[in-house]
């Protein structure tokens, strides 16, 4: 599998700016100078300016974003030097705390819950989850992206979002490779759904956490009529639950419109098993899956009997309440067919439509019972060659027992320029030296017979099978609960917790600790640490309280419930440009006064603030979206496309919700 380290390369080239580009930046300018006349402060004008910047370079995509972020970061150090000029009395962030996210509790522990997941999947976990999620969901988005949402926003219930999405992103990577489906059309369900799981329990997400140790501070300066009490554990769960049932049925119903289909997400995407087969043969075969009713005639047959009649082959094959066969050993000409028998069969699709009209069998839409063993990182279409000194000259196939024998499905023989294929009988055929066979098997199989001095394996270009540690499989769950039991049941920094894990998964062996660099997403590492000097700088020189003043101004003579959505959509203004523990911190006391003032429920104006703060999802800024952006090959538009409409629909929901139970 692919690192989490695989990304796209940067689409934007610098130094070239297109006419939009260059429209947008002067219209850009222009509102920042506007800004500059209206803001009581130096300090803020350059503050806002900044903000301006970066929100332009993400949008419109002049670099990428990791370099955005870096720039302003950057910008934000020369601030200091050139403060003079600047009308300042000193820089705006000081620069011993400029690289300060670089060892940030955030970016610690994306880096750690990388680590964690590559380790899980170096042994064989994930593989085995993927393998779940696939039997049960078949292969279209329709069925696999509301299985692996829900379970991700289930898990994001008790454990940080980012690490329940840096645990799944191996399995979406093996899900896509497995299914054909883009990264793409799969990544950003889950990791929108991760983000909405965290809203469902007081301890999902790190405002919601922090939220209680507010209002019991709040308090202090109340009167004993107005004093609030704590939240519950499950107190928020009506609410979270019904974010996360909408975010499912918005990527179910929508997704088709809104997700993009990348060509620059990791190299995982599936290809037809049977292209070049097609294109080198002209034959247009299928891989197909077959159910075998109770009153099928087909029922007490052997393989044998009807694969060279009726032009199919058998490659694989399922009894009721036993494993998939595939492979050598585990099929053959002898196999007899029995009732509610599932077969993988590969044809032509009009000899395929003819044996199953001649049998009343069903044939199903898409492969399910197969979808794992059948997938194009795990078998395939291969040529082999028979060389001069094989001891297989002079034998066929059914001589050797070719299937049971070394795993490999005759479907075609080439020789003297003319191809046979099934029906000819080619299994009966002895072979000659250079013949070669076109041949359905297995990848493991395949680098198998490589080692064999009967064959010569011309396809050479195909998925090997990795490297996995099964043995290290306790190893890898001991460090895995114990990083989870410090999250849940101690008070350490969760960065502390999580390294505790990542480091395990080194000491014991489960990943070298190049494997568990090379896991590491560093465009993710770079994008959040340089972000937050900036979130800094909004805290600190007023920045952040200034706005809000400005839009309660507006509103604060308006209906309960008016204010309350300001309140919302200022903190979800907030948490897209600076972090969601420093929105909440800044805005829970302000929302607590403006229900005060305004006969409303300060406890429920607080609520509000710390669930809205996780209503991030229109620009990559918050953990789990920079998480995601890489592997997925996302754009900045990619977001606002699809993170637009569920900003919305996340704000509507909330209110209703909130505004029905509380």
């Amino acid at each position: 599998m692919n690192t989490l380290a695989d990304e796209e390369q940067t689409i934007s080239r610098p130094g070239i700016i297109n006419f939009k580009q260059l429209t947008a930046a002067v219209i850009f300018v222009a509102f920042a100078i506007y800004l500059a006349t209206v803001v009581p402060t130096i300090e803020i004008a350059w503050v806002s300016a900044l903000l301006i910047l970066t929100i332009y370079l993400f949008v419109f995509e002049v670099v990428g974003v990791d370099v955005a972020a870096a720039t302003v970061m950057v910008l934000l150090g020369l601030t200091s030097l050139f403060a003079p000029i600047m009308g300042l009395e000193q820089g705006l962030v000081d620069n011993k705390h400029l690289f300060d996210g670089f060892s940030s509790n955030a970016v610690i522990s994306i880096i750690a819950v990388m680590i964690i997941g590559a380790g899980l999947d170096k042994t064989g976990i994930m593989s085995k989850v993927a393998a779940f999620i696939l039997n049960i969901g078949g292969t279209t988005e329709k069925r696999i992206i509301p299985i692996i949402s829900a379970t991700v926003g289930f898990i994001s219930s008790f454990m940080q979002n980012v690490g329940a999405a840096a645990l799944f992103l191996p399995v979406v990577s093996r899900i896509s490779a497995r299914s054909g489906l883009p990264m793409s059309r799969l990544l950003m369900p889950m990791g929108f759904t991760a983000i909405l799981g965290g809203t469902m329990t007081m301890v999902g997400s790190s405002p919601l956490i922090l939220l209680n140790d507010l209002i019991l501070t709040s308090n202090k300066a109340l009167p004993a009529a107005q004093q609030m009490e704590p939240w519950g554990l499950f107190s928020v769960t009506p609410v979270g639950v019904a974010l996360v049932i909408t975010g499912i049925i918005y990527f179910v119903v929508a997704g088709k419109f809104v997700l993009p289909r990348t060509v620059s997400e990791s190299n995982t995407t599936a290809g037809d098993p049977l292209d070049y087969f097609h294109d080198v043969y002209g034959v247009d075969y299928s891989l197909s899956e077959v159910v075998v009713p109770d009153v099928s005639p087909l029922i007490g047959k052997k393989l044998d009997d009807v694969e060279t009649s009726y032009r199919v082959r058998i490659i694989a094959f399922k009894r009721s309440g036993e494993e998939s066969r595939m492979g050598a050993g585990t099929i053959a000409r002898d196999t007899e067919i029995q009732p509610g028998m599932v077969l993988g069969v590969v044809a032509d699709p009009h000899d395929l439509n003819h044996f199953i009209e001649k049998y009343d069998l069903k044939l199903r839409d898409e492969l399910r019972t197969f979808a794992d063993a059948l997938s194009s990182t795990k078998s395939g279409i291969a040529e082999i060659v028979i060389p001069p000194g094989s001891s297989l000259i002079g034998k066929s196939a059914r001589d050797v027992w070719m299937r049971k024998t070394y795993g490999i499905s005759t479907i075609g023989l080439h020789r003297d320029g003319e191809t046979m294929r099934e029906g000819d009988d080619i299994r009966s055929v002895p072979f000659q030296a250079g013949d070669t066979l076109v041949v359905h098997t297995a990848w493991n199989a395949l680098e198998r017979i490589e080692k064999d001095r009967d064959f010569v394996v011309v396809t050479t270009e195909y998925p090997r099978e990795e490297e996995v540690r099964p043995h290290k499989v306790i190893p890898a769950l001991i460090a895995f609960s114990i990083a989870l039991s410090m999250v849940l049941f101690t008070d350490i920094r969760l960065s502390v917790a999580l390294l505790t894990g990542a480091m395990g998964m080194v000491l014991s062996g489960v990943l070298s600790i190049e494997e568990a660099y090379q896991s590491v997403s560093w465009k993710t590492v770079f994008l959040l640490a340089s972000l937050i000097p900036l979130g800094l700088a909004v805290e600190t020189t007023g920045t952040a309280k200034w706005i809000a003043d400005q839009v309660l101004e507006v509103v604060g003579h308006m209906p309960i419930w008016v204010i309350q959505a300001a309140v919302a959509m200022l903190a979800t203004f907030f948490t897209l440009v600076m972090s969601n523990v420093g929105a909440t911190v800044l805005l829970v006391p302000l929302a607590i006064n403006i229900a005060i003032g305004a006969g409303a429920n300060p406890a429920v104006f607080a609520l509000t603030v710390a669930i809205a703060t996780s209503n991030s999802f229109l620009i990559p800024t918050h953990q789990v979206n920079a998480l995601i952006m890489g592997p997925g090959g996302y754009r900045v538009p990619d977001f606002m496309k699809a993170g637009g409409v569920m900003t919305v629909l996340f704000l509507i929901v909330m209110m209703i919700m909130m505004n029905l139970i509380f």
